[in-house]
């Protein structure tokens, strides 16, 4: 019943049948790649920092028209 209604979708509207096919494939590739990426040596980028460092020193305020 399903396979011949997946044989005539994708006769009739290939269009709907291929998009149907890459939607399925999306959650297992959320699955699947990790490991895969893992197995093979990957190695996640260090964070980018997200607050530039402070000087670890006193702040001395500017005084006057100074730049």
């Amino acid at each position: 019943m399903v396979l011949q209604y997946l044989k005539r979708s994708a006769d009739k509207n290939p269009y709907i049948f291929v998009s149907f096919v890459i939607a399925a494939i999306g959650p297992a590739l959320v699955v699947g790649v990790p490991p895969i990426r893992k197995s093979m040596g990957y190695v996640s980028p260090a964070r980018i920092p997200e607050t530039y460092p402070l000087p670890r020193r006193a702040r001395n305020p500017p005084s006057g028209y100074e730049d």
